[in-house]
């Protein structure tokens, strides 16, 4: 009988202080606080890409750089921009941008949405984008997101060109 008490007693101690350690780690989320993110971007690249990305393919190569930013507005629910810059065999470059919301439902899953596009060789395509994750705080400010996400074609520059991509996020909060 001691020892189911003591092994009770352990594991809801445990379990309470496994739960007081998630619980600080998401201060991050709060109201005021900033966000800055670098991204990856795993599978159908596109003209409006504001992650990091390197395509290659029979003699074909495509090349992206960006960065995001956000504000938290309130707990868990940041305000976000960002910009980026991409090259191709076949183009002369292209400037992206993104503006959109992103919600960490009980503070440990991001999800986003966002109008983002792009500019260059006198073509602007246009999209919706659906991000979904996870976000595994490996410190109290810094997160690693996996995710995945969608973007919806909106006009006729886009072109088809939706597409389904996973991600890998890198998250500073301050």
């Amino acid at each position: 009988m001691k020892k189911a008490l003591l092994t009770a007693t352990f594991v809801v101690g445990a379990f309470l202080t496994a739960n007081a350690q998630s619980s600080t780690s998401n201060s991050a989320l709060s109201e005021g606080s900033w966000l800055v993110e670098a991204n990856t971007n795993f599978g159908r690249a596109h003209a409006a890409n504001t992650s990091f990305s390197l395509n290659t393919s029979d003699d074909y190569t495509a090349w992206n750089i960006g960065f995001e930013g956000g504000y938290f507005i309130m707990d868990d629910l940041a305000l976000k921009a960002g910009l980026g810059y991409g090259d191709s065999d076949n183009s002369d470059g292209n400037f992206s941008y993104k503006v959109g919301a992103k919600y960490y439902v009980v503070s440990q899953f991001p999800v986003q949405i966002d109008f983002n596009g792009s500019t260059g060789d006198d073509y602007s395509p246009l999209f919706l984008g659906l991000q979904g994750g996870y976000a595994w705080f490996v410190a109290n400010n810094i997160a690693l997101e996996p995710g995945i996400r969608y973007d919806i074609d909106i006009n006729d520059d886009a072109d088809g060109a939706s597409g389904l991509s996973l991600n890998v996020g890198f998250s500073l909060f301050f």
